[in-house]
C-alpha cells in the first residue's frame, strides 16, 4: 500500500553517473567480468532503479538496508539482477573480494522515515521516541535515554550533535525523569530543550542538534561508516567507483580523511629506503546538488559527493 511519504533521490544523476563513469582499468577477470553494483543504503530504491536502466543484462545490483520498511519497498523491483539485504552497509566485507565495479553510500535518512511520526526521527510530529533505522531490534532513544547518566547524555549530543549547551540538556533530561519519570515522545524532548537552549542560528530549531545526535548515536551511523568504507577497500575491483553522499560534517570528515589518506603514499619513517605503501584509491571529484535541486528539495542543500577510484595497487 502506497503512503503519503515519498522520498526524492539527492544529487540522482550525479550519483550514478560517477558510478559507471569507469576507468580504463577493468575490473578483476578481465572484460567479460560480470560487472557487480552495490546500492548500500537503498532507501525507496531512486539511485537502485538508476542503476538498474543502465546495468548490463549480465549485470547483478545488490541493495542494503537496515530499515525493513525500505526491504518491503524494494519487493516492488521485479529484476533477476537485483537484491536487497535487510542489514546495515557495515556487512559489506561479507562480499567477495574485489568483486564490485561500483559501491553508492547515500548516507543520513529518508523522507518516509523523518516525515512517519511514528518512526520519531522529527521534532516537528507528536510520536515515540525511537529514530532506529532498524525497529525490529536494538534499544530506542526513548530506552536509551530513560537510564543514560548525565556524563553519557552530555558526550553523545556534544559529540554527534556538536551542541555547545549538550551539559544543560543532558542535566535537564534527567531532572525531569527523576521528576516525573522518562521522556517518551518527540515533542517532549523538543520542548525541553528548547526550554533549555536559549539562543540558536537563525531559523534552525533549537531541538536540531540534538535529535540528530541521538539519531546518530541509537543507529551507531559513524562507526558504521568506518566499518563500510574500511570494506571498500576489499571488495572494491581495480577501476571501481566508491561514490558516497554525506549529509553534515561528521560524516563528510570521515569519508574525506578516508579517501584522502588513501590517496597517497605512505611512507614508512622507520625504513627511510624502503618502497612507499602505494595508494589505494585515487579522489576523483567533490559535487553538490545545483540551486534547482536545493530550491525543489530543501534536504538536498547540505549533502556533498565525493568519489573515488580503487587503483589496481
Amino acid at each position: 500500500m502506497d503512503t503519503p511519504w515519498k522520498h526524492s533521490t539527492v544529487l540522482l544523476n550525479e550519483a550514478v553517473d560517477a558510478l559507471f563513469n569507469s576507468p580504463d582499468v577493468p575490473p578483476a577477470g578481465g572484460q567479460d567480468t560480470i560487472h557487480t553494483y552495490v546500492d548500500a543504503t537503498y532507501g525507496r530504491g531512486g539511485h537502485s532503479r538508476l542503476i538498474l536502466s543502465r546495468l548490463a543484462p549480465s549485470g547483478r545490483l545488490i541493495a542494503f538496508d537496515k530499515d525493513p520498511e525500505a526491504c518491503a519497498a524494494a519487493a516492488s523491483i521485479c529484476d533477476a539482477r537485483f537484491s536487497i539485504r535487510h542489514q546495515g552497509f557495515s556487512h559489506l566485507g561479507e562480499l567477495p573480494q574485489a568483486s564490485v565495479s561500483g559501491l553508492l553510500l547515500d548516507l543520513g535518512i529518508s523522507s518516509p522515515q523523518v516525515d512517519n511520526p511514528a518512526r520519531g526521527f522529527s521534532f516537528r510530529f507528536e510520536g515515540p521516541l525511537d529514530m532506529r533505522m532498524d525497529t525490529t531490534r536494538g534499544q530506542s532513544v526513548a530506552q536509551w535515554l530513560a537510564t543514560a547518566e548525565t556524563t553519557q547524555i552530555t558526550e553523545v549530543i556534544r559529540d554527534y550533535g556538536e551542541e555547545r549547551f549538550a551539559g544543560a540538556i543532558a542535566k535537564a533530561i534527567v531532572a525531569r525523569r527523576q521528576e516525573r519519570g522518562p521522556i517518551s515522545g518527540t515533542t517532549e524532548l523538543a520542548e525541553l530543550v528548547a526550554d533549555t537552549v536559549k539562543t540558536r542560528e537563525p531559523g534552525q530549531n533549537p531541538a536540531t542538534r540534538t535529535f540528530q545526535a541521538l539519531r546518530i548515536f541509537i543507529n551507531a551511523e559513524l562507526e558504521e561508516l568506518q566499518q563500510a568504507l574500511a570494506a571498500s577497500l576489499k571488495v572494491l575491483a581495480p577501476g571501481g567507483r566508491l561514490v558516497v553522499i554525506s549529509f553534515h560534517s561528521l560524516e563528510d570528515r570521515i569519508v574525506k580523511q578516508f579517501i584522502a589518506h588513501h590517496s597517497r603514499e605512505v611512507y614508512d619513517r622507520r625504513a627511510p629506503f624502503a618502497a612507499p605503501k602505494v595508494m589505494q584509491l585515487k579522489a576523483i571529484s567533490r559535487v553538490k546538488p545545483g540551486a534547482a535541486e536545493v530550491a525543489a528539495n530543501p534536504r538536498a542543500r547540505s549533502a556533498i559527493m565525493r568519489v573515488a577510484q580503487r587503483t589496481s595497487a
